[in-house]
């Protein structure tokens, strides 16, 4: 990872993310094949998965045979963001998901980083992007000025050979943030503002707000654009199940005390962290990293 994406995740990292599924072998197969992490333990219902085939996860994936579809209107996982170390991995990703004939939902260069989506077939949102250094960020008075402007592909390609093997991602790719619709961002922003401590970094996106730890782009994107005004989908739903973040042991003090003033009723001591849910029900696990 470069010294300056190091800045960025010191002391907010997402450790993994847990996904419920409901056919094991499929999803297993295409985040090993299509996007190219690595398995390193596989239980009856579980798959880990990460980028370099060690611990700490990136991935985890957990089937439950009662689990239904996801309403694709409900709160929940929008994406799950790769982000790989520079232009020339995303490169080498984004033609292996094209090898394997997988269908881009779309491509787009944000000022600050450039980025291919797709879904799994599960239908969980991914990105795959890769990061401009910090000080070519778009910026106004307010912040961050992230855009959506047309992505050229075939120049993104051009960064690699074609005839350049891939083996998989590189193994510093890492979650670089995560994006969840919510039913209200008012409410929202209380949860991961309020008590996870994070900074706003752009709420003049229509619809959407971003927010980060040590001046990050974004750790964290929320959007009303499928599911304002929605109720909490079904509990048996598939997708995301729990995330899980690393923060520094300072921060991790100060959000154990907001969680038990603000949200008591949704917080749950677990192990050395604790399981808070949002104003929606969809929970992050805060762990310490020191």
């Amino acid at each position: 990872m470069k010294a300056q994406a190091k800045v960025f995740f010191e002391t907010t990292r997402f450790q993994e993310i847990s996904l419920r599924v409901m056919n094991l072998d499929a999803l297993g197969r295409f985040y090993t094949e299509v996007i190219g992490l690595r398995e390193i333990g596989r239980e009856a219902d579980t798959i880990r998965l990460s980028a370099s085939g060690k611990e700490p996860a990136l991935v985890v994936l957990r089937h439950d045979p009662a689990c239904v579809p996801r309403s694709p209107a409900s709160p929940g996982l929008f994406h799950i963001a790769f982000l790989y170390p520079d232009r020339k991995e995303l490169a080498r990703a984004v033609r292996n998901v094209g090898h394997h004939n997988w269908r881009f939902q779309g491509f787009a260069d944000h000022g600050v980083s450039e980025a291919a989506y797709l879904s799994d077939p599960e239908g969980n949102g991914l990105e795959l992007y890769h990061d401009r250094p910090a000080e070519e960020w778009p910026r106004t008075e307010n912040g961050v000025a992230m855009v959506t402007k047309p992505l050229n592909v075939h120049e993104l390609i051009a960064e690699i050979d074609e005839e350049e093997f891939f083996s998989g991602v590189h193994p510093n790719t890492i979650v670089g943030h995560v994006h969840l619709q919510v039913s209200n961002l008012s409410r929202a922003e209380d949860f991961y503002r309020g008590v996870l401590g994070l900074d706003v970094t752009q709420r003049d996106y229509p619809g959407a707000l971003f927010l980060s730890n040590n001046g990050y782009h974004h750790h964290f994107g929320l959007n009303i654009w499928n599911s304002f005004g929605v109720e909490s989908g079904r509990p048996d739903a598939a997708g995301l199940e729990i995330l899980t973040l690393g923060v520094d042991r300072t921060r991790f003090e100060t959000i154990m005390e907001r969680a038990a003033l603000q949200i008591p009723e949704h917080m749950k001591r677990e192990g050395k962290g604790a399981v808070l849910a949002d104003s929606d029900g969809l929970l992050t696990k805060i762990t310490s990293m020191t």
